[in-house]
């Protein structure tokens, strides 16, 4: 009788388990998606996960479940997103942001769960991958990494008699640390010196730009989250001085950058949808594959900062241009 009794515990017990550890019965995934700051590109990235996810057949309230947070650039709130999307047990980590995919990773590999970055520009830098670019877990997604040297030749087209290029980065941030080494590498093969800035939090950045605009000729943003952040701040204080900025991205040009070489994260996100559903299909697993690096710059520029600042853009780079602006966006 005694080993009946616990022969029908451990079957129980099995069987919860195995329930807690089973997909949901609808058929349905959840998925967290964790987002390191709030500004334009990376919310194109999330945007263009969902597509991607869509158009391999995961829509959002058919058959999954979109957990969504914010870290609104707090290393700390990261962690804490990541643990909670843990403890909700997500079938997979959408990280946007070279921290908070650093984070999600710290988090999920204990539970192995896979996560999927996007947004990240040195994932080798950022211990995601290993130096041959395979990863180190079940972790893998998209480098947005910077095409700087299409970045110092547009600048140069643009500003012929430019010698000092400036640069706001935070400190804790590796993508911007990778991004300022190239950056220093190539300068001086199209004539420019880089001069630098670290901040450590939003609030250096007004002391900080003011002392960079007295040094330079113009400044060039990097994909350096807390600065985009505060973007607006930095295009006020430069354009009072007659200064150009040059963005990274599109939404950076819309909002008041000269112009950019830059890439289109909306795409880059459905990339990385994509490569999610494989994941989530299970096609593959993460630690099978290799992240991508999206390549596709193209020529951004914002007509409208042009004349305020009396400069006439190329006709050649207008020609080429993916998109052009005439207004400023608010």
């Amino acid at each position: 009788m005694k080993k009946s009794i616990s022969l029908v515990i451990v079957l129980v017990l099995a069987l919860s388990l195995f329930a807690g550890c089973s997909k949901k019965e609808d058929g349905k995934v959840t998925i967290g998606i964790a987002q390191f700051a709030e500004h334009g590109s990376l919310d194109n990235c999330r945007e263009g996960f969902l597509a991607g996810l869509a158009e391999e057949g995961f829509v959002e309230k058919e058959n999954l479940t979109v957990l969504y947070e914010n870290a609104q650039a707090n290393g700390g709130t990261a962690n804490q997103i990541s643990t909670n999307f843990i403890a909700k047990k997500a079938d997979l980590i959408a990280a946007i942001a070279t921290p908070m995919a650093q984070s999600a990773y710290g988090a999920a590999k204990k539970a192995n769960t896979p996560v999927i970055f996007t947004a990240v520009t040195d994932p080798i830098l950022a211990e995601l991958a290993k130096e041959d670019g395979t990863p180190v877990g079940e972790i893998t997604g998209t480098s947005d990494k910077l095409p700087v040297e299409q970045q110092l030749e547009m600048i140069r087209s643009i500003l012929p008699e430019a010698k000092k290029i400036g640069i706001l980065y935070s400190t804790s941030e590796v993508n911007s640390i990778s991004a300022i080494k190239e950056y220093k590498e190539k300068a001086a093969d199209y004539g420019f010196e880089i001069i630098e800035s670290g901040i450590s939090a939003p609030a250096d950045i007004p002391l900080a730009t003011d002392n960079l605009l007295g040094k330079v000729d113009c400044l060039t943003n990097l994909t350096d989250n807390t600065v985009v952040s505060s973007l607006p701040t930095i295009l006020n204080k430069a354009g009072k001085k007659g200064i150009p900025v040059f963005g990274s991205e599109i939404e950076q040009v819309k909002i008041g950058c000269l112009a950019a070489m830059g890439l289109n994260y909306y795409e880059l996100g459905v990339k990385t949808g994509k490569m999610a559903a494989k994941i989530l299909k299970g096609e593959s697993k993460a630690s099978d594959m290799n992240f991508e690096v999206f390549k596709e710059a193209s020529f951004y520029g914002n007509t409208s900062v042009a004349e305020n600042l009396g400069i006439t853009l190329p006709q050649d780079l207008i020609s080429s241009a993916a998109e052009m602006f005439s207004t400023i966006a608010e």
